[in-house]
């Protein structure tokens, strides 16, 4: 059996680099997402063509048993989920409230808030029993600032750090570590941000402000950041963790 770090939201961003990172200490990297099985393929195969250990499924999260089934095959077929990086996000756009459907606000609820819970009630007491694990939440702005347009997406990441918060309550003294980390800013990724503004503009915003202008979040330095997280020592744990680009205001300044 093979310590594991499970993700659950991998795409080439933020998600795939961190299984990758987590697989060069020695994890054995369960990459979950959705849909695109030939992407979910490329990004197990780009870990385990450098002699790491990775394996991919494809996960509905929003379905009924899902991610506890996920969880309870990963851990007898692979080994323990010492790592679980959730990651999903829940941005249905930028909509007024007029706009903004039932269907879709509960959606974004499913995605940013409801998963999460699921994975913790199936993965944290687990964790609790061995006395060890990390659970890793990505968050965004919208948890700690809601916009013009976010209602769905302020909803859900603010119940996310509501969620963290309690989760950190209950099982920091058990010695599971729950860390909340706000992504502030843009990050350079091909089929997340990519996709939101299409291939044209993504390619004048990269050209603007990312490659040698480090104006937009990196990825595998993001990644570094993560891996961090899960090797802190308990007499100094980080429960929440903000990041954003040198050149950004940080959200409190805006």
């Amino acid at each position: 059996m093979e310590p594991v770090c499970l993700v659950v939201g991998a795409g080439a961003g933020i998600g795939g680099h961190v299984a990758r990172r987590f697989s060069q200490e020695g994890y054995h990297a369960v990459l979950c997402r959705r849909s695109d099985q030939a992407g979910l393929d490329s990004l197990v195969t780009g870990i385990t063509e450098s002699g790491a250990r990775a394996s991919g499924l494809l996960l509905n999260a929003v379905e009924p048993d899902s991610i506890e089934d996920m969880v309870s095959q990963v851990e007898a077929d692979i080994g323990p989920i010492e790592v679980a990086l959730y990651n999903l996000g829940a941005q249905i756009g930028d909509r007024s409230l007029a706009s903004t459907s039932a269907k879709a606000f509960e959606l974004g609820w499913q995605m940013g808030t409801f998963g999460l819970f699921r994975l913790a009630s199936a993965l944290c007491p687990r964790m609790e029993e061995r006395g060890r694990g990390t659970l890793l939440v990505t968050s965004a702005t919208s948890a700690v600032r809601g916009n013009a347009g976010q209602h769905s997406h302020a909803a859900a990441m603010g119940g996310r750090r509501m969620l963290c918060q309690s989760l950190n309550a209950e099982f920091s003294p058990k010695g599971v570590h729950i860390a909340h980390i706000i992504i502030d800013g843009a990050v350079d990724a091909p089929d997340t941000l990519g996709k939101i503004l299409g291939p044209e503009a993504f390619a004048k915003l990269r050209e603007a402000r990312g490659m040698e202008h480090d104006g937009l979040m990196l990825p595998e330095k993001i990644a570094d950041s993560y891996y961090h997280l899960a090797q802190q020592h308990r007499s100094a744990w980080t429960h929440e963790m903000d990041l954003r680009a040198f050149s950004d205001l940080a959200w409190w300044n805006h």
